[in-house]
């Protein structure tokens, strides 16, 4: 009998390209699934006027959406992850609308065995470059994402230097017609920010229904789906926690037209399901169009996610 899995990690080496996750069209459907789970207060993709007017056309898909696709499609290098590290310079392309399908190629960037510890298992960690683009072939995003996966056996010699993977890229500010924005949408905007402001969202999200949101977005990693893969509870999707930190970012800065790009994100602590979330979040930089900001998320008891991210604002 044939055993349906994906790779250990001593299957693995660098270059190695995996293209065989189905396509996946973002339709209005998945976008309001989508939204059920994470929330969606992105003005550009929940009013179809204000749309049309600053980019030119209606049904822009939500960002989150869009990345947690790329991640979804990425897993099939990761049925067996154990944990996901980081995630590293994503730049977004273009802005996928709804009805654009979406195709994503990972390939092994870095390879470095973990040092054997008594009793435990052999792992190792991969660094995964993750490239998505559209229907016509169009770059849509790239990144990196970090995962430690069992090996079946240990000694492969792998060594790579994993902090030199994933370069920062510049961001690319939308060719929309960012004053409209500015005048149709209540600020704060760009100019009313400062370095070194904070906000600390009050009230918390819950974490749910997340193996619905895993096989939404096509994530086939066991432990979201499978408790005894994850020893005992299952671990929620790192998308998930991301998802509801730019679910709570919105609420602290309404006026962010989109998001241009990720520096890095790094999970502190593993989620589970009925967590409750909050998160404080920092000004750390200003150019032009572009606000790079800090999410730091914590459940009841410790910081779970540092998210380091670029909104594009008026």
């Amino acid at each position: 009998m044939s055993e349906v899995r994906g790779p250990y990690f001593d299957e693995l080496h660098v270059g190695q390209v995996f293209d065989q996750a189905p396509a996946i069209t973002l339709t209005s459907g998945r976008a309001a699934a989508h939204q059920a789970v994470l929330g969606n207060r992105l003005r550009l993709t929940l009013d179809d006027t204000l749309a049309q007017e600053v980019t030119g056309a209606p049904g822009l898909a939500s960002p989150a959406l869009v990345w947690d696709t790329a991640i979804g499609q990425s897993t099939v290098v990761t049925q067996h992850v154990k944990a996901n590290l980081f995630y590293r310079g994503l730049s977004f392309h273009r802005h996928p609308r709804l009805g654009d399908t979406l195709r994503t190629v990972t390939t092994v960037d870095a390879l470095r065995e973990n040092t054997p510890k008594p009793g435990r298992a052999p792992t190792g960690v991969a660094a995964l470059h993750i490239v998505t683009t559209d229907q016509h072939e169009r770059v849509v995003l790239d990144f990196w994402r970090c995962a430690m996966l069992p090996s079946r056996s240990a000694g492969t010699g792998h060594r790579d230097d994993l902090d030199a993977v994933g370069v920062e890229r510049p961001l690319r500010v939308p060719d929309w017609d960012l004053p409209t924005y500015h005048r149709r949408v209540p600020g704060p905007h760009h100019g009313d920010l400062e370095v070194g402001q904070t906000w600390s969202v009050s009230g918390g999200d819950v974490v749910s229904s997340a193996p619905e949101l895993a096989r939404l977005t096509g994530n086939v990693a066991a432990v979201h789906h499978d408790a005894a893969a994850a020893g005992g509870q299952r671990l929620v999707y790192g998308g998930h926690t991301i998802g509801l930190a730019f679910h709570q970012v919105c609420r602290a800065l309404p006026a962010i037209v989109t998001v241009a790009g990720w520096t890095g994100c790094d999970h502190l602590a593993p989620v589970h399901e009925n967590d409750t979330l909050t998160s404080r979040i920092e000004v750390l930089d200003r150019q032009p169009h572009l606000v790079r900001l800090r999410s730091v998320v914590r459940n009841a008891t410790t910081d779970v996610l540092s998210w380091t991210f670029t909104a594009v604002m008026a």
